[in-house]
């Protein structure tokens, strides 16, 4: 891992945000500022230091023009011309056109402050040369340099996001380590008293810790694991509702053919969810749950019921950070690849999840 990674994990949450790169109209303010004093300072030595006239009004043709062309370069028309297949020869003849548009209110302001028609023209060609040889370069080395440092803060930034979302994720989950001797006794037992579903229930909760002690931790695991674990969640709690007439939990879950991606427990937590406030052993429930899978895509709906519960504050803090640490990991490893819709009412909750994979 490289060394500023580790000591961007380090650093808490406030001190990675005070890192984070301004917004495009910050940066362009803070341009025009340096810029302007710049323009100034320099129009004051000049002055103090008696410069001749011609001197004074190339600066002063100079660099207003400069700092506009180069704002809308930064702002504008790099970011158009990256889309193009040769984004250089794209923006090099486009600050060409630029220019030459450009060059009419410098004319213009030359023959307001000039002597006559053919030194402002002079003036107003030694600015556009002085442009295309100086800002026009300067804008694209600086506009590179900056997305550079936004493209590798953008990925420190979802990594420590990951690792913190990850983090977050484990610290609600029961550690399986320990545990797993305890099932494997549990599980002899159940056979040794002929309690078959207690023993279906052991297996299937060994599957599922083994899977959070050995995938969880992968960037990207195979979905048809992904759906094994979610089918093995879901059998374990059918176990406990089966010998209630009031509870219907139906699936209906696509078998994956390809090798197809997933980031690791994504899908969990909006079952988890509905288990925990769709299920009364005391009144009507049901819940329904529903994975498509195209060669590209997943879409993903839970559907369900909702019963009113009084939880304790922590049991009420442990039920949220499931959901919150979802979202955030979308957000984080499918941008603009993912669409999230979450309805509730007081009778229903439903969720419905579309990811490109």
């Amino acid at each position: 891992m490289r060394p500023r990674l580790t000591n961007c994990l380090c650093m808490n949450e406030n001190e990675f945000e005070s890192t984070t790169l301004p917004s495009p109209h910050q940066t362009l303010l803070r341009d025009a500022l340096i810029g302007g004093a710049a323009w100034m300072g320099c129009m004051l030595l000049l002055l103090l230091s008696e410069a001749e006239r011609e001197l004074l009004l190339f600066w002063t043709l100079l660099l207003p023009s400069g700092l506009l062309f180069y704002g809308f370069a930064v702002n504008t028309l790099i970011p158009n011309c990256l889309r193009k297949s040769h984004p250089l020869r794209s923006y090099l003849l486009r600050s060409v056109g630029v220019l030459l548009v450009l060059l009419i209110p410098v004319w213009v302001a030359g023959l307001l402050l000039s002597r006559s028609e053919d030194e402002a023209a002079e003036f107003g060609f030694l600015v556009t040369i002085c442009h295309l040889l100086v800002t026009v370069p300067l804008a694209w080395v600086i506009s590179q340099r900056r997305r550079r440092a936004h493209a590798e803060l953008y990925g420190l930034k979802t990594e420590l996001g990951q690792s913190t979302a990850t983090l977050d994720f484990l610290r609600s989950q029961i550690n399986p380590h320990f545990l797993f001797n305890a099932l494997n006794t549990l599980y002899g037992t159940a056979l040794q008293e002929n309690s078959e579903r207690t023993a279906h229930g052991i297996q299937l909760l060994g599957d599922m810790m083994r899977f959070m002690l050995h995938e969880n931790h992968q960037p990207k695991i195979l979905l048809s694991r992904e759906i094994e674990y979610l089918r093995n969640y879901i059998e374990l709690q059918s176990l406990r509702t089966a010998t209630s007439s009031t509870v219907a939990i139906q699936t209906t879950i696509d078998e994956v053919v390809d090798e197809q991606f997933i980031a690791p427990m994504l899908l969990i937590p909006f079952v988890e969810n509905a288990f925990k406030h769709g299920i009364s052993l005391q009144e009507p429930s049901w819940i329904r749950i529903t994975l498509h899978c195209t060669q590209n895509a997943l879409y993903f709906d839970v559907y369900n019921s909702t019963h009113t519960k009084r939880e304790q504050g922590v049991e009420k803090e442990n039920a949220g950070i499931g959901l919150d640490n979802v979202r955030q990991r979308l957000a984080l490893l499918y941008p603009e690849r993912h669409e999230l819709v979450i309805r509730e009412t007081v009778e229903e909750y439903f969720v419905h999840l579309t990811l490109q994979l």
